[in-house]
């Protein structure tokens, strides 16, 4: 996402008591079952110094979800919003006005940071599915692990997973002491 150039927008009344809010978002993850959305908003200018936070109800007019067609990954409910006029009360404001590409970003490196353990561990899972098939499956008169270029192949695997361990472990021990 390119959230220092977002262009969804958040304009305040005239008596300065509501946003009106205009735009989109696409490839929301559960949106379809969201009660409440978090949404990054145009309020200032060009850039990141003009992103803020709205918290906006499900039901508040001007808001429309439809689940997008997505192959293999239709539980997730993906999303597109979008918002026409939406009334929004100053007070749903989260955090202070033109900070929220901060907020975004934070939010950002966690999840992330989560994405990459589950991927890890998937990684180590087809690996040890991996080994016990080559050990059970025969080819050409003997186990599939006796082929020099399967072992090989295993190594390499085993390598770099062991390699992305390392780099997790740094990284969240960065995340867990850095400021």
């Amino acid at each position: 996402s390119d959230v220092a150039n977002l262009k969804t927008t958040a304009v305040k009344t005239e008596d300065g008591k509501h946003y009106i809010v205009n735009g989109s978002k696409k490839w929301i993850t559960n949106g379809v079952f969201a009660d409440f959305f978090t949404v990054a908003v145009r309020t200032g200018g060009k850039g990141m110094g003009g992103v803020s936070l709205l918290l906006l109800e499900r039901t508040m007019p001007g808001i429309t979800t439809r689940q997008m067609q997505c192959s293999g990954v239709w539980s997730s409910g993906t999303t597109y919003i979008t918002f026409e006029d939406v009334k929004v009360p100053v007070e749903n404001l989260i955090g202070v006005e033109n900070q929220g590409f901060l907020y975004v970003m934070f939010n950002f490196n966690h999840e992330r940071w989560g994405a990459s353990v589950q991927a890890l561990r998937f990684s180590r899972v087809c690996l040890e599915e991996a080994l016990k098939y080559s050990l059970k499956r025969e080819t050409f008169g003997k186990k599939l692990i006796e082929h020099p270029v399967i072992r090989l192949k295993m190594a390499h695997m085993a390598r770099q997973i062991e390699a992305t361990q390392a780099w997790l472990e740094l990284i969240t021990y960065q995340m867990c002491t850095m400021s």
